[in-house]
């Protein structure tokens, strides 16, 4: 009898340390939007921006704007916001508690996982916060990067998962407006073939194939046969 009862004792430790082992389901939500402002490239200006928290298991994980873009049944991105500290030192020089002075900015995009919770930033290759616009198709994301010194403005073209772009290109000199986006229109892309297309000014047009993780580039010729 009493070797029965340890049997049975241990099947119920095994059931119950499967079931523990059982990834338990996460609950990933969004708050209500909020008005807020964020500054134009010389501060001179303040711009409207909406922005909600994002809430994982009721915590909250970042602050977020601007649509979700959904990769797979299980993986979503979207642009980040946040906020930082605009107090100058001189204001608090003599305050034994000095108060900040938050002030909102658009960051890059975070990739979120909803069966682990995970909640990540992609890092994207000469991505700019302020100038570029981002334009997803399936795990591709398309945009005009600019480069850490603003001399240079880039197409780019990156998959989720790879850790260098499938195309950066040199597409010139950025224009260095004080409005925001204002570098290239977001990239068009096509689905057969898979195709995207960048003009980052009224003399440019440049149309790129994807195929398997190559590049091709497609000449006036081509596309006028089309």
């Amino acid at each position: 009898m009493t070797r029965r009862l340890l049997l049975i004792f241990f099947a119920l430790c095994l059931a119950w340390g499967e079931c523990a082992a059982v990834t338990k389901p996460h609950v990933i939500t969004f708050g209500k939007w909020t008005a807020a402002k964020y500054p134009n490239a010389t501060g001179q200006k303040l711009i409207d921006l909406k922005v909600r928290a994002l809430f994982v298991d009721t915590r909250l994980k970042e602050y977020t704007t601007g649509a979700p873009h959904e990769l797979t049944d299980r993986l979503f991105a979207v642009r980040r916001a946040f906020r930082v500290n605009d107090a100058l030192p001189a204001a608090n020089a003599n305050a034994a508690a000095p108060a900040p002075v938050w002030q909102w900015q658009r960051g890059g995009w975070l990739l979120v996982d909803r069966l682990t919770g995970r909640v990540s930033q992609l890092n994207l290759a000469e991505f700019d916060p302020f100038y570029s616009t981002a334009s997803w198709y399936r795990d591709y994301i398309a945009y005009c990067g600019v480069s850490e010194d603003g001399k240079k403005l880039y197409a780019v073209v990156a998959q989720v998962g790879r850790r260098k772009p499938i195309l950066k290109k040199d597409v010139g000199e950025p224009g260095g407006d004080d409005d925001p986006d204002s570098e290239c229109p977001a990239p068009a892309w096509t689905r057969t073939p898979m195709r995207v297309t960048f003009q980052p000014d009224d003399d440019q047009k440049l149309v790129f194939n994807i195929r398997s993780r190559v590049v091709d580039v497609v000449n006036d010729a081509e596309e006028a046969e089309e």
